[in-house]
């Protein structure tokens, strides 16, 4: 927008603005103040009339919502109002709702919010319609919604201003109703397969569980530093240990990274953990639950993300990272025995790594370098280097690879999953490897967790454990593009 444009609008603006509060001045002088209406009695929703409409047709309905559109023509006008559920007309005719309502309807605005009574019909050019019997203005609207000058189309005030998006895009609307859905999916399907849903803390005193930076906080009422989780994982552990055999938690997780289309500060997280199972379980679990919840949240186990379609009904394909590598980059892992002869391969392939890396951390930096963007199908990606894997069993067959999987779909990491080490002793010596990474100045390694080793030593049995970023889902499960799309109100930076 010109400067000139700025300077012709603001002033149209704010005067658009006087003249509601204006409004609102007199309807409180006449003792008809909306914001002290303390409630309406809403029977229907505009989708239920309209879907039902051969069962609706004649009753009396009341339906509450927000003006969207409105057209006076002398005795008998026509409004458009928007709830939950979508958008519904309204015929308002004087001899109908009586001549002082009919003034006041006649001065209510754009973005009014109203409760319309009236009996259910046809227009002549067959609208599903509400024949008004009454309106009532439940509450004064004093902003003016964007569309009546240029509609909301900045992406910075969409994401601001979450709650006019949600009013004027319908398809932002329809991706949270999904996202909503998606979520209830999830659920249903766990406590179906005897999984217990519980809560852990957000607060804690050791961030481990995953490689990430932490967010730090200090607690007034203890003196102590405190940590936003950056996992589930530990303390679902330690109740796999305590006998709660199936357990999952769906909750926000906090990383002290930076921001993209995949990647917010806070996001939601889901981990489960099974006892008795391990990674070829969790593999299992994963193609069901995915499955599962496309089914029934789309209709269908065929997704199209992008113009890409991706078919979860198929058997996922399953490979190791050494293969992965070996077939998008060339390079046999399997060939490679030494970190020098590892550090050799990644300056022949222009692979930047740190003095800290050793040949496990450059297979993985190989597979994120050449494999990852090829991985559009659902695919798990399985027996990483014990380097990355600080908390997971080993192959017993080759115990510098562990028994681990990430599942892949569109190129993105969409899971994460392990047979869980529950050996005290060999836990306690991954703990001490990654306390000499902090000390190298890896910041995102973990630190020694004594109570969880204790936990350890009590014992826990043999256990599969995944986490999986719902944010990621539903963003493939949406088409959305950006993460930012798929979180209500995504992390922002704070406005001067």
């Amino acid at each position: 927008m010109s400067e000139q444009q700025k300077n012709v609008q603001e002033p149209d603006l704010n005067q658009l603005r006087k003249v509601r509060r204006t409004k609102l001045a007199e309807l409180q002088a006449g003792g008809k103040d909306p914001f002290q209406i303390m409630k309406y009695d809403v029977s229907s929703h505009a989708m239920d009339i309209k879907e039902n409409f051969e069962e609706m047709e004649g009753k009396h309905v009341s339906v509450a919502g927000r003006i969207m559109q409105k057209r006076v023509m002398g005795k008998a006008s026509f409004c458009n109002v928007l709830d939950q559920s979508g958008n519904i007309q309204s015929y308002v005719a004087r001899d109908s709702i009586g001549e002082e309502s009919y003034r006041d309807f006649k001065k209510m605005d754009i973005g009014d919010i109203v409760g319309i009574e009236g009996e259910v019909f046809k227009t002549k050019t067959g609208e599903i319609s509400i024949h008004a019997s009454a309106v009532t203005l439940l509450s004064k609207s004093l902003q003016i919604l964007p569309e009546k000058f240029h509609g909301l189309t900045n992406t910075d005030i969409r994401y601001r201003q979450r709650y006019v998006d949600l009013i004027m895009n319908p398809e932002v609307r329809d991706t949270f109703v999904k996202r909503s859905h998606i979520i209830s999916a999830i659920r249903r399907y766990l406590d179906g397969q005897g999984f217990l849903e519980v809560e852990t803390p957000m607060l804690v005193s050791n961030a481990g569980g995953a490689a990430a930076r932490p967010f730090e906080t200090h607690f007034n009422a203890l003196g102590e530093d405190f940590k936003l989780r950056i996992s589930l994982e530990l303390y679902l552990k330690r109740l796999i240990v305590g006998g709660l055999e199936r357990v999952y938690e769906i909750g926000r997780v906090f990383r002290n990274e930076g921001l993209d289309t995949r990647h917010n500060p806070e996001f939601t997280l889901m981990e489960l953990y099974q006892a008795y199972t391990d990674y070829y379980g969790m593999m299992d679990l994963t193609e069901n639950l995915y499955r599962h919840v496309a089914q029934e949240v789309l209709g269908t186990t065929t997704i199209t993300y992008n113009g890409v379609e991706m078919d979860l009904g198929k058997p996922f394909e399953r490979i190791t990272m050494v293969d992965a590598v070996k077939k998008y980059a060339g390079v046999d892992f399997n060939d490679i025995h030494t970190t020098e002869e590892a550090r050799k391969a990644a300056d022949e392939h222009h692979i930047e790594y740190e003095d800290r890396h050793r040949k496990g951390d450059i297979l993985s930096l190989f597979f994120e370098e050449f494999a990852e963007e090829h991985l559009i199908q659902p695919t798990f990606v399985m027996d990483h280097p014990i380097e990355i894997s600080p908390l997971t069993k080993k192959k017993p067959e080759n115990p510098e690879y562990v028994e681990r999987f990430e599942f892949f779909m569109n190129g993105w990491e969409m899971a994460n999953a392990y047979s869980e080490l529950n050996d005290p002793i060999d836990q306690r010596e991954r703990f001490k490897a990654q306390e000499a990474l902090l000390a190298q100045g890896d910041e995102e390694a973990n630190t020694t967790d004594e109570d969880f080793l204790n936990a350890l030593e009590i014992g826990m049995p043999p256990t599969g454990g995944i986490g999986f970023g719902i944010d990621r889902m539903c963003m493939l499960l949406t088409d959305s593009a950006a993460i930012r799309d798929v979180l209500l109100f995504p992390t922002m930076r704070i406005m001067d």
